[in-house]
């Protein structure tokens, strides 16, 4: 039967947009400055999902667990990470297949929609546009623009909040953990794509309400 919703909330990175490769380019400019080797695509691939200065710390540290320390990365790596990012942010990057079908389905059920990323607002306002995603959107939450970012709730609240429908009536789509946590607290729908960046976790193992192959798919499983 299909799941009736008034709004739908969708990750970016993993989900939508495969931005790895710009991700990659930036973070081997980050180490040729530092003076380090290179690390692989498939290792940045991995590293992905809590926001770029998780990221730096990830790729100086050669592990996911730098992320679960507290202590920031360092200043000089960062700075020159963004640096490297805002010159190849939406150069390689591309939609998923059944992105483009499924936001214009999506539309076409007139149903709101909003994008909750933990990528800072500085270069997710320009990739969405670079992309042609902008125009699908009634609100966008950026990592950095609420005081928690995802796996809280909050970004989802406050952007149900601003597309004026319950998160109870709300779908959360997205390829993480993290999605998963912050649309179960929040109280929305979670349906997970299973090609994104998922840390190393299998989001089958998740207890999702579906796992969709395809944002096309997602859609075609609601009823507005």
């Amino acid at each position: 039967m299909p799941l009736a919703v008034k709004a739908v909330l969708l990750d970016l990175d993993g989900t939508l947009l495969d931005t790895v490769l710009d991700l990659h380019a930036a973070a081997n400019g980050m180490l040729a400055d530092l003076g380090r080797p290179p690390v692989a695509v498939e290792d940045i691939r991995a590293y992905v999902g809590r926001g770029i200065p998780n990221l730096v710390k990830r790729v100086l540290a050669g592990h996911l667990e730098a992320a679960d320390d507290p202590t920031p990365p360092p200043a000089e790596a960062l700075a020159s990470f963004r640096k490297h990012y805002a010159h190849f942010n939406g150069r390689a990057t591309r939609p998923f297949p059944g992105v483009m079908e499924g936001l214009e389905a999506l539309k076409a059920m007139h149903l709101p929609m909003g994008v909750i990323t933990n990528k800072a607002k500085d270069f997710t306002l320009p990739l969405i546009a670079r992309t042609g995603l902008a125009p699908y959107f009634d609100v966008t939450v950026a990592g950095d623009m609420l005081p928690k970012p995802k796996p809280d709730p909050m970004p989802l609240v406050w952007a149900c909040g601003r597309l004026g429908v319950s998160p109870a009536d709300t779908l959360m789509v997205g390829d993480s953990v993290h999605d998963f946590k912050a649309g179960r607290a929040a109280g929305c729908y979670v349906f997970l794509v299973p090609y994104g960046y998922n840390e190393g976790q299998d989001v089958r193992t998740l207890a999702a309400d579906a796992i969709v192959g395809s944002l096309l798919e997602a859609a075609q499983r609601l009823s507005s």
